[in-house]
């Protein structure tokens, strides 16, 4: 009975907003007020200064800060409080746990918010390695699997009506779980809820702009002083920041590659493959070459990651993402070789098979923190041209 009634209190302190003791997020209340009071770390990034505005943390203040901390380590390896002193004070480790908290309460549909915690290296893997049998076994029933196509056309393996139908479903429900996630949680924590709505207005183009300069710049993995973020140990790196630079925009090169060929197969009837120089081939390559030094970067340096960063039940989601990255880009370089060849057929359907796996998992995986990130930032660009409510003196 006595736990009955504690669970019910619980419940009506989360639906006030207030942090329930023994919970992640009081974990990182608790440590921010002692942050709070120290203040060292406070040039370091956009969490630190957005915390300043605060005296006590609610729900949505501890959700809005786990999202806007980009685990770069540094302040972990400048805190006089990290373990092993009695405060155990480790705002990155902390602010992980938080943050797949936030992707599993505000996932779409919710009851897919759990597919976080499994979502793995393991099962990544296997989805893709389950998608790309059923596109073999498809050839080998067509007995196409080891021949040489006639031309070089992908459609002459795999009808484009086919391939639409099989892709634009999964893409598109990816797009919109990715979008109600992050609106549900943007709804939840946005800021200047006690301002007027024309003053917010006003601000919002100036915070959109340095909002999307600040993702695109990846300006938070500099560590606070342009020398970088921590990885392994106390040296300042620049790795982590180039090999997210390079997966960034690898895969924003490889979707724009996808969209002129959708433009140019729909306007003018340009059917791929395509051949150098044409913008497809050009966009491709070079999104796919980034992508793979990227990824193999990034997961290189998940390997030798200090223990003491992050959350270590979420590495098999994040090398299960940086892996379908890698091998889609792979996949999609050695069909370029392949063509003309009778390893064409097979070759199409492992990069197709990679593809489609990295779609089905996007919205419950890795990808997510990018897309919450972003909106944190926005919310920072925002809140900080908002008069602060704390007034001198104030308890």
């Amino acid at each position: 009975m006595q736990q009955l009634e504690q669970l019910t209190r619980d419940a009506q302190a989360l639906a006030r907003g207030e942090v329930v003791a023994g919970t992640d997020e009081a974990e990182v209340a608790r440590q921010l007020q002692i942050c709070n009071a120290c203040r060292y770390c406070e040039g370091f990034c956009a969490v630190f200064p957005a915390m300043t505005r605060r005296l006590e943390f609610s729900v949505t203040d501890v959700h809005y800060l786990a999202n806007l901390c980009h685990n770069c380590g540094a302040c972990l390896h400048a805190c006089q409080y990290a373990p092993p002193h009695e405060f155990a004070v480790n705002i990155p480790q902390a602010m992980a746990k938080v943050r797949l908290r936030t992707y599993t309460d505000f996932a779409w549909p919710k009851a897919f918010g759990k597919l976080y915690q499994r979502n793995g290296l393991t099962l990544a893997l296997a989805t893709a390695g389950a998608l790309t049998f059923f596109l073999l076994l498809t050839l080998w029933l067509k007995d196409t699997l080891w021949r040489v196509p006639s031309t070089a056309d992908f459609y002459a393996i795999f009808p484009h009506n086919l391939l639409v139908a099989m892709f634009a479903p999964v893409f598109l429900y990816a797009v919109l779980a990715l979008w109600r996630g992050v609106r549900s949680f943007w709804s939840s924590v946005t800021p200047g809820q006690d301002y007027p709505a024309p003053q917010l207005q006003a601000l919002r183009g100036a915070a959109a702009a340095e909002a999307t300069h600040d993702v695109l710049r990846l300006k938070y993995l500099d560590g606070g002083h342009g020398e970088g973020c921590n990885n392994e140990d106390d040296a300042w790196t620049r790795r982590r920041r180039v090999y997210h630079h390079l997966t960034f925009y690898g895969f924003l090169l490889c979707f724009a590659a996808t969209s002129v060929a959708t433009l140019y197969h729909y306007l003018w009837g340009w059917v791929a493959p395509y051949d150098l120089p044409s913008l497809p081939k050009l966009l491709g390559t070079v999104g796919g070459v980034s992508l793979l030094i990227g990824a193999a970067g990034l997961f290189h340096l998940s390997l030798r990651r200090h223990p003491l960063h992050g959350d270590a039940a979420q590495k098999p989601m994040d090398r299960g993402f940086i892996a379908l990255l890698f091998f889609t880009s792979l996949t999609g370089l050695a069909l370029w070789g392949a063509r003309g060849t009778a390893a064409l057929p097979s070759m199409l359907a492992l990069h197709l098979g990679c593809v489609m796996a990295l779609f089905l998992t996007l919205p419950y995986g890795k990808f997510a923190h990018g897309i919450f990130r972003g909106a944190a930032l926005f919310k920072w660009a925002l809140e900080k041209r908002l008069p602060s409510k704390l007034k001198i003196g104030e308890d």
